[in-house]
């Protein structure tokens, strides 16, 4: 079965303690397990996308304008990998698939799709942040594409514990993924 990673927002706005909408401490824990998770993914010649959030400043048409604070503000250091996860792109980029996301989901306004079913990938594994916000809704959309779907507990994380605990469940008892613990 082929199968592809999806590495979702694990940027330095979303990770870094001073980052500005930060998980902190859970999402600095995840930075061995997704890069070593990467790699692995990269050398069975997987399919690796590292869809990332994009903004632009005051962007008066957003919604997460007014929602939250500015994050991942385009040509900023905000968007860069966190930790060593931007050294092994800087290294292996020419197999990485960067993607710009304008919305919570992966799926939503991107070629996402496309990309998976011309490589004739059926499962898709999900790692990085926010568990309750990019990961679920990203996760919806992959479940009402039928796509199969695996959670890596030990790559995903939030700054809202019961959201994390939720959506880890929902994925198991609603949406039938896998999630491995």
């Amino acid at each position: 079965m082929k199968k592809a990673l999806l590495v979702i927002d694990y940027t330095v706005d979303f990770v870094a303690v001073d980052g500005a909408l930060t998980c902190g401490d859970p999402g600095i824990a995840l930075e061995n397990y997704i890069t070593a998770l990467t790699e692995q993914f990269l050398d069975e010649g997987c399919f690796v996308a590292m869809p990332v959030d994009v903004h632009e400043i005051d962007d008066p048409y957003h919604p997460e304008t007014t929602q939250f604070p500015p994050h991942n503000i385009r040509g900023t250091s905000g968007r860069e990998l966190y930790g060593s996860l931007q050294q092994l792109y800087e290294q292996r980029s020419e197999s990485i698939h960067w993607m710009d996301k304008t919305r919570f989901s992966a799926f939503a306004g991107t070629d996402l799709e496309l990309l998976l079913r011309a490589r004739n990938i059926v499962e898709v594994h999900l790692v990085g942040v926010c568990t309750d916000i990019c990961i679920l809704h990203t996760v919806v959309d992959a479940y009402n594409r039928g796509f199969d779907i695996v959670i890596h507990e030990q790559g995903v994380a939030s700054f809202d514990m019961a959201g994390h605990e939720w959506a880890l469940k929902h994925f198991e008892n609603t949406l039938g993924a896998t999630v491995i613990h």
